[in-house]
């Protein structure tokens, strides 16, 4: 392991603690280089085992034998899709072994396919590692916003002076081959990452599929496929509209956000941040924070049909919803969309996040108030 890499990541260690508590096997999910294995060697009173390495199958090709030799153990099972029925075990730990805390990590495609789902529902907590958040920041010790969002939040990638495009071409390689080819039925790997590249530079539009299948020469539903794929990869982000159903909104086509910035840069061949560049990475990186603070809320957007759009909206059931503006600079926020908003759905918090909220502050809107605040004052209801 690289010990460069080996930075105690305090938030996510304490979210597995928490879910440890309340449930035996625990799935840490996340993109390739996202830094899962790292952070399971992290983890307290831990025995790790590499399901890479066929010792290690070896030893786990009767499951049964092995978990009743474990007793009271906290054990790490990484790239458990490389064996023969990773979800059996799992579903033998919780069922018959829940004293053995079982911390597991495999492809995020095999974790997308049917059988994982159905034999493991109900009987673990996911957690999603998600591109390096503002806690992680610290940890790394790098704390300058500009340089996480032109290299992105993969930790190698972080680390790294300037974008490594070499190991970006070599991620996008592996994720075709590995996450991809193996397990979804997609034949054409230039059309994909066509898609793919086209996609992440149009990365927090609203999402037609029309206007990509020309250009990647596939139809309209090959290119809702392809969409399916990155998202079950958690590759992309489908954000939907919210909506009660009145006319004048948009309630049905999805805003689609790149998993990660320094992909967004790298596609867009960005070297260097304008302020409007700014902009949206910025509304990127907040959607990575709440994604990262596992709000249970379903993370939205609102737009009608005059044009007036809200960033966000967490909504909850049973609950008003929360409108979150991401504004790179405070005093860049324009109120209009949020009081348009207001005006249908009066009750519920208003956050607009910006980098330069410091503590955080209110302003009132005539009767709408917005409490203004760094990503780190998104938490979960």
């Amino acid at each position: 392991l690289d010990c460069r890499h080996m930075v105690t990541r305090r938030y996510w260690l304490a979210a597995i603690e928490d879910l440890l508590t309340r449930r035996s096997v625990l799935w840490i999910s996340g993109v390739r280089r996202s830094g899962k294995t790292f952070l399971c060697h992290s983890i307290k009173d831990a025995e790790y085992f590499d399901c890479e390495r066929p010792r290690t199958r070896m030893m786990l090709s009767d499951p049964e034998s092995f978990l009743e030799g474990l007793g009271p153990r906290r054990i790490v099972l990484d790239e458990i899709h490389k064996l023969d029925d990773p979800a059996e075990l799992l579903k033998l730990a919780a069922d018959y072994h829940p004293e053995v805390k079982v911390i597991a990590t495999g492809s995020s495609s095999i974790a997308a396919t049917r059988k994982f789902k159905d034999t493991l529902a109900g009987r673990k907590f996911e957690l999603h590692l998600t591109p390096i958040n503002s806690d992680d920041m610290s940890d790394f010790g790098r704390t300058a916003l500009d340089h996480r969002l032109l290299n992105g939040g993969l930790p190698p990638f972080f680390l790294a002076e300037g974008f490594p495009e070499m190991e970006a071409a070599e991620w996008l390689d592996a994720y075709w081959a590995r996450d991809v080819l193996d397990l979804f039925k997609v034949e054409k790997r230039t059309s994909f990452l066509k898609f793919m590249e086209l996609l992440f530079g149009n990365s927090g539009g609203i999402f037609e599929a029309n206007s990509y299948a020309a250009p990647c020469e596939v139809g309209r539903s090959t290119i809702a496929s392809y969409l399916s794929v990155l998202e079950a990869t958690l590759v992309a982000n489908v954000v939907k509209p919210y909506s009660t159903r009145k006319s004048s909104e948009i309630v049905s086509a999805p805003k689609v956000y790149a998993f990660d910035t320094g992909f967004v840069c790298y596609f867009k061949g960005w070297e260097t941040l304008r302020n409007e560049d700014r902009g949206i990475l910025w509304e990127h990186f907040v959607l990575n924070e709440m994604l990262a603070r596992q709000n249970l809320r379903r993370i939205l957007y609102w737009r009608d049909k005059r044009g007036h759009e809200v960033d966000f909206v967490l909504a909850g059931r049973g609950a008003p919803p929360t409108a979150i503006e991401c504004k790179w600079k405070g005093d860049q926020f324009d109120p209009r969309n949020l009081i348009s908003f207001r005006g249908r759905y009066p009750e519920g918090p208003n956050l607009v996040v910006c980098h330069d909220a410091g503590g955080g502050y209110t302003r009132k809107y005539g009767n709408v108030e917005a409490k203004f605040t760094t990503p780190a004052g998104i938490v979960p209801a």
